[in-house]
């Protein structure tokens, strides 16, 4: 029986490569340069205060409250402090590089494409029987049963179900064609008629049709999304030499 057990680098990169997880690591390898590169054309640098923001950003999501539990997650993840900053770094300077070659084209974008980015706040039930969904459809509308019922009733899924269908606020990507093109042409409060599509039979309440609203959060969002393409652009340029035996 083993009592000592030594793991080497040697020891690491072979269950790297037993995972299986090779291709997304040099992926990351790849991206980590072509943005080394970019930023140091565009001469884009961080500024410590900057870095600091970042490192505290960090240690907060990960309820690293403290410099004795900093110091365990390193410890955890074989980190040195000059790696951690390191982390910090390729991370800010990622957020910049984005920003720096996307930020102009995040309005126009979304003033193109706002029906993408129109919600609707959805209660919905799927059934296998149109007749049925027909019945449910006018003894909600005649007030017999209210929909949150019906869906306590049908839907099969069981958090579903006790949240009584409830699906949320979803954009017109998340939908398919025919119930996308019922849902937004909707005048909430309004239960749809039944929607009979591939996956069944859908019988939807649209309690409300929600504006978009150009935030930080959906601004980030549009310049990631950008900066993801770029990227995938920039490694399909590439030629990869890969030195691995």
């Amino acid at each position: 029986m083993l009592n000592t057990i030594t793991i080497t680098s040697e020891d690491i990169l072979q269950q790297v490569k037993l995972s299986c997880k090779v291709p997304e690591i040099i992926q990351e390898i790849i991206t980590r340069k072509v943005i080394a590169v970019a930023t140091e054309k565009f001469g884009i640098e961080v500024e410590d205060e900057a870095l600091q923001k970042t490192a505290d950003k960090f240690r907060f999501r990960n309820h690293l409250v403290s410099a004795e539990e900093t110091l365990q997650w390193l410890q955890k993840h074989h980190l040195s402090i000059d790696d951690f900053e390191q982390v910090l770094y390729n991370s800010l300077i990622s957020e910049q590089l984005a920003k720096y070659l996307f930020a102009d084209k995040v309005e126009p974008y979304f003033y193109e494409n706002q029906l993408d980015y129109i919600g609707a706040v959805i209660y919905e039930v799927i059934l296998d029987d149109e007749d049925l969904a027909i019945e449910l459809y006018y003894t909600i509308k005649e007030a017999e049963m209210s929909f949150y019922d019906v869906a306590h009733t049908y839907v099969q899924d069981i958090e579903l179900r006790r949240k009584c269908g409830y699906r949320g606020i979803v954009h017109r990507k998340d939908l398919k064609p025919e119930i996308s093109a019922a849902v937004f042409a909707a005048k909430p409060p309004q239960l749809l008629k039944p929607v009979v599509t591939s996956s069944g039979i859908h019988l939807i309440f649209v309690e409300e049709i929600v504006q978009p609203e150009l935030d930080d959060k959906l601004r980030n969002k549009i310049i990631a999304d950008y900066f993801s393409q770029w990227l995938k652009q920039q490694i399909e340029q590439m030629e990869i030499i890969s030195d691995l035996s």
